[in-house]
């Protein structure tokens, strides 16, 4: 995630500005009724003209009936937001009178997202709504329980806006939080929210052997799902194993006015960083790729305005940039750059590289583009190396050893992609039954 360079979770006190300022079957829950004044005035509509509407705008727009009569939990961040204002939907449950919250449950970087990659907030009261907040980064299945139990929750809901990438860490809390719910019989219900790279399927699937923080079972490395999809997966492809059994009363909220050929930008709606190194949706298109440099000697661009789209060492030149852009890969063009990260790796350091520039949106395959960036730095850079640790993160991050193995041995771009193709179809086939939005 725009977290991955750090297993160590760090903490991070409150801020003091604070102040002012979560398969019954198997479906998804569809909400009618007429919109409230204090719901979703505001609309945009998508690429196809259609009116798009999150899933917590539907909810707020019921009046918050789906979650008439409990006492909720809600996980969330600063993207779990209702349409009218931008206002938080924990926020708006609280002021309307018609939610009791029993707790919310802050994932990386926090409920308000005080907190930097690998970094999160400390379980705290929340001053402007009197909600306890529990710290949930990296919460395991059994401390979930334990949460729920201290919050005496019936109902977990769950509103993050994703980004399509195996190694976002959202979706690994959110799967932690269903197995307890599992464990438990509480209900669980996704707020959901697009996928900002589209609902294709693309990458390496996860080997046994290779789970991690960033990745804790077998899934693409660019899922195409929706949370909400992503969440019927699990329930019906891990819960069973990993809980004992999958979540009786699970109910997904479903986005309106969005088709999963759709990017984030074709909505008209505003992006909303996700993680403090996720500022824009180009950032979000480049990223279920570009992170695989977090395992390399180079800089990912932290520590400048462009993460994930500014890429360099101090040994790089302009003979990368000559010869990207002798490749020809489909969406993206390269610029030579030199920037100077004020913070991670080579801080301080004037970097040579490419800035990725995203020119055709709906044809960019980020972890292409990414394994044909790392194969021409082989080829002409000595000084490559991953990032001190033998190509241990490049594994975790990719699933499996292979990428690895074929990228020592002089495999090209093209013979590393194939590689992968036979599992992600099998992947592709796994997931289509669980799919909310057609395709």
């Amino acid at each position: 995630m725009d977290n991955t360079n750090d297993f160590t979770k760090k903490r991070m006190g409150r801020r003091g500005f604070l102040g002012a300022a979560a398969i019954t079957g198997a479906g998804a829950l569809s909400i009618g009724g007429t919109e409230r004044a204090n719901a979703t005035t505001a609309a945009h509509h998508g690429r196809h003209g259609h009116r798009f509407r999150c899933g917590a705008d539907v909810a707020a727009a019921d009046g918050w009936k789906v979650f008439s009569g409990q006492r909720i939990g809600v996980i969330t961040n600063p993207t779990g937001v209702i349409r009218d204002g931008l206002r938080s939907i924990v926020d708006v449950m609280v002021e309307s009178g018609k939610v009791e919250i029993g707790g919310v449950f802050g994932p990386e970087h926090g409920f308000r997202g005080t907190a930097q990659a690998g970094e999160s907030e400390d379980t705290y009261v929340d001053e402007r709504t009197g909600v306890t907040v529990y710290d949930a980064y990296g919460a395991s299945i059994d401390k979930f329980a334990g949460y729920y139990d201290t919050a005496k929750v019936d109902t977990i809901v769950f509103d993050i806006q994703d980004v399509g990438a195996r190694f976002y860490t959202y979706i690994w809390t959110m799967y932690n939080a269903m197995a307890a719910a599992a464990k438990l019989g509480k209900r669980f219900v996704v707020l959901d929210r697009p996928n900002p790279v589209g609902g294709e399927a693309k990458g390496p699937v996860l080997h046994d052997g290779f789970t991690s923080g960033v990745g804790l079972d077998k899934i693409a490395q660019q899922h195409g799902m929706t949370v909400g999809e992503l969440a019927r997966f699990f329930n019906g492809e891990f819960m069973p194993t990993v809980a004992g059994a999958k979540v009786t009363d699970f109910h997904v909220v479903e986005v309106e006015g969005w088709s999963p050929d759709e990017l984030y930008a074709d909505t008209g709606a505003p992006w909303i960083m996700p993680s403090p190194n996720m500022p824009t949706t180009d950032t979000a298109l480049l990223y279920p790729g570009l992170c695989m440099f977090e395992a390399t000697n180079l800089s990912e661009g932290r520590g400048t305005t462009r993460p994930f789209e500014l890429i360099g060492a101090p040994y790089v030149d302009y003979k990368w940039a000559q010869r990207l852009s002798k490749e020809r890969l489909p969406g993206v063009e390269f610029r030579e750059a030199y920037f100077n990260p004020t913070f991670s790796k080579n801080a301080g350091t004037v970097c040579g590289g490419v800035q990725v520039h995203i020119i055709e949106p709906h044809r960019v395959d980020a972890i292409r583009t990414a394994t044909t960036m790392m194969t021409t730095l082989r080829d002409l850079y000595d000084d490559f190396d991953w990032r001190g640790d033998a190509g241990r993160w490049i594994n975790l991050l990719t699933g499996s050893d292979r990428f690895l193995k074929m990228f020592t041995a002089g495999d090209s771009a093209a013979q590393i992609v194939a590689a992968w193709q036979p599992e992600l179809k099998a992947f592709d086939r796994t997931r289509r039954q669980y799919l909310l939005y057609r395709r």
